[in-house]
């Protein structure tokens, strides 16, 4: 099993270890599949995920506020 931490700036870039990391598991899953977009398809999808998160995290802090109560994430 690998741990890896990964660091994404939601309006930069990712850290360089990080970039390796899924650009190696791209390719391995693109060996495996025989889509050899996937390694594209892995950073898109990373990017969608960051922009749903960075969507729903202002309307989860603000109705927290509204409520008086703290919700849990994941």
């Amino acid at each position: 099993m690998i741990v890896m931490t990964i660091a994404v700036e939601s309006l930069g870039p990712i850290n360089c270890s990080a970039v390796s990391f899924l650009t190696g598991l791209g390719r391995r899953i693109a060996e495996v599949s025989g889509e050899t977009r996937d390694g594209s398809f892995l950073f898109q999808r990373l990017s969608v995920l960051i922009q749903r998160f960075n969507a729903v995290l202002p309307h989860d802090c603000s109705a927290d506020k509204v409520a008086g109560h703290s919700s849990q994430f994941f």
